[in-house]
This record gives structure tokens, sequence and C-alpha cells, in this order.
């Protein structure tokens, strides 16, 4: 439920009774991954999600449902071979969702508070397990302090407090196994583990045209926006209204003096010699998720001899998106910034870039772990890859 945090949050300060709907298991091809959440208040009005609308009138009945009779429900839903019009995903896959009642649990408000504001917390649920288990919620933070209890054992409380803070602490929302009587064992106890981070960041150096473009599309997908830049006729605020900070100063330094992650994604915009090489030595040697440099294939050339001359070994030349995003033909600054964020996605969720219509490949597959501190940039297609690339490879 932490993915609709900001309206859920709202719907608790008006006092509202409200019963949410997650997503705790997928299998197949499904349009949305657990933790995606559907709520339904007791007038009707609905918000969220749980498959992009195949079962969502499914759904929003049993909310009512659990409103009316207070009873959390887990329902499975997947694809009907015998009627494609029955209740169920028509792109084939299947999904379990919990659906609760909300009733003022102390730890479920906390977290859905926290989440809002962008705190990074993770909240456990019971998904299966006896029934006195049902509806309760834990609160881990990452210092370790923790709210709420599962109603079963202190030794429950204990190993789900240590599953939800291994969850948090790599980002990610997913169902374990564990022990009735608080056991690492698979044994009688699934919990939700649901994870919410600060927004992962994005910085944008190079105060450009393009990088204002950039800034928009980044902040659209839910990045927290850096654009940076030594030259503050350039880097300022009136020029860069969407970014969430503007920083005059020089690229590298920059970068040394700030927090970065395996989520983090680094536009390199300036395409000049003084600013990249120092830049891209710092940024390449950095466990992010992405780097990409703006610029000719002349450029690219001419920049990656200079790397090489700095000191970089081949691997952490891999990393590089150079030039940077997929071949959409973009020639405009908004649509410079959808291929440079096109490019992101598909590193960040494993695609090819390539059309659908002629991938071969499942439309949603399973979640990649491409946040992993220092994992090179996977192989890119030979469609993707710059001319020279394809002629060594065929050489």
């Amino acid at each position: 439920m932490l993915d609709i945090a900001g309206e859920l949050s709202v719907w608790l300060d008006e006092g509202r009774r409200f019963a949410v709907a997650t997503v705790v298991g997928v299998s197949g091809s499904a349009p949305r991954g657990p933790g995606a959440a559907l709520a339904v208040d007791a007038d009707g009005t609905v918000i969220g999600s749980v498959s992009g609308g195949c079962v969502e009138g499914a759904v929003y009945d049993l909310c009512l449902q659990a409103l009316q009779d207070g009873v959390p429900v887990l329902e499975r839903f997947g694809y009907s071979d015998e009627d494609a019009f029955a209740v169920g995903l028509t792109c084939g896959g299947v999904i379990e969702v919990l659906v609760t009642p909300v009733e003022g649990d102390p730890a479920v408000r906390a977290a859905v508070t926290a989440a809002a504001h962008g705190e990074p917390v993770a909240l456990a649920r019971v998904v299966r397990g006896p029934g006195h288990l049902a509806g309760r919620g834990l609160l881990m933070r990452p210092d370790g302090t923790r709210l709420g209890s599962l109603g079963g054992p202190g030794e429950l409380d204990r190993t789900a407090a240590e599953q939800a803070r291994a969850l948090l602490d790599a980002g990610r929302t997913g169902t374990v196994e564990v022990g009735e009587d608080g056991s690492h064992c698979p044994g009688g106890v699934t919990l939700l583990v649901e994870a919410n981070l600060a927004p992962p960041r994005m910085i944008v150096f190079g105060a450009i045209d393009f990088a204002a473009a950039l800034v928009r599309a980044g902040r659209f997908l839910g990045y927290h926006v850096t654009v940076c830049d030594a030259r503050p006729v350039f880097a300022t605020r009136a020029r860069f209204p969407d970014a969430h900070e503007v920083v005059v100063d020089w690229p590298h330094r920059y970068l040394r003096r700030t927090g970065t992650d395996g989520r983090t994604v680094l536009c390199v915009l300036t395409h000049d010699a003084k600013f990249d090489v120092p830049l891209l030595v710092e940024a390449l040697r950095r466990p992010v998720a992405y780097v990409g440099a703006m610029g000719s294939r002349r450029t690219h050339v001419d920049r990656e001899r200079r790397l090489r001359a700095a000191g970089l070994s081949d691997a952490e030349l891999s990393r590089l998106r150079s030039p940077i995003g997929l071949d959409l033909g973009a020639r405009t600054p908004e649509e410079t910034a959808l291929s440079i964020t096109a490019e992101i996605v598909a590193a960040r969720r494993g695609g090819t870039g390539l059309p659908l219509t002629v991938s071969g490949t499942p439309i949603h597959r399973p979640a990649r772990d491409l946040d992993a501190p220092g994992r090179p940039a996977p192989d890119r297609p030979a469609q993707e890859r710059p001319a020279q690339e394809r002629d060594a490879a065929a050489a």
C-alpha cells in the first residue's frame, strides 16, 4: 500500500474508513508487481490500481466487502481459457491480492505517513498464517527501531523485523516465508514486506537546453533531479524551475562530495573535455545504476581515448553509455530527453530497447537487480551500439 501512501495519508488525516488491496504475488505476465495497491473508502471512492484494469472491478467489490465485514481476504486472479470475459488477467498471468480493512493500526498509519513524506520505511504484514495474525502490521525503520506487532510470539516479531530490515536495505518489496514460532525456516507464515525508499537521484551535468527537457522527464519518472554546472550564468533556478536542486560547482568536485547509491543515474551533457574527463573518471568508479554522456560519435572516440589515458580500465569504460540515449531519431530537446530516459528505463528493467513487435521478449518480465553496486551495464543489442562497436564486433 505504500505506493499510494500520499493519497492514503490524506484519507487517514480526514478520518476516512477504507480497505486496501495489495498485490502480494505474481507469476507469468502481469502488469503490476508486488506492492501495487488499490484502496476504496466507505463512500466508494477508489485510488490506485492492482492490474492496470483487468480485475479492478472484482477487487473493488472485495474492498467494499472487507469494509462491511472487517475480514481480510486473499484472492487469486488468473486468465480463464474457458471464458476470456471472466474476471481474470487477459495478459495470461496470475496475481494474488490481499484485501484488508484499515482500522487504525498504528504501524500501518505510521508507515503510510512516513512513506508519504518520502522517508525510508518497511511495513511487514501477514499474507498467510493463523487467523489471529491477519491484518496486523509491523513497521521497521533504517535505524532498527520498530513499531507494532504481528500478534504472535515475540520471536515472530523479531524475525519479521529482521526480514523487513533486509528488504529495506535492498530497496525491495516482496514476500518471505517464516515459521509460526519465528524461526527462519518456512513453516506456516508468509509475510509481505513493502519497502519505501527516498526517490532515486538523477544528476544532470551541463546547464543546456537539452538538460531542461531531461529534468522535466526525470522528475516525471520520479527521480530527485539535480542540475550541476560550473557556470553561474547558466545554472540558475530561473532556467531550471523543475529541478529539485541547481548547483554551481565543477561537476567532478560536486560528484565527489555528494551522495549517490546503486539507483543513481548520472547524465553528462556538457560534451566538453575539460568537464567530461575528470567527471567521468569519478562517475565510472562509483557504484551507480547508469552513466551516460552526450556527444557525437567522433566526440565519443576522443573521449574514450582521453579516459583511457586518465587510467580507466576496459571494465570501467564498459559501463559508459555513449553516445547517450536510444536511437529514436531524436532532434528536439524533448525528443532527446525521451531517448535518454528510455535508455535509463531499459537499463534499469533489463529491456532490449527494440520494438516489442520484433523483440520476442516478455512484455512484463521479472525485476532485474540492475541497481547492484558496481554492476556493469548489460550488453546492448547490436542495433543499439555505435557504428564503430558494430564494426569491431564484426571484424
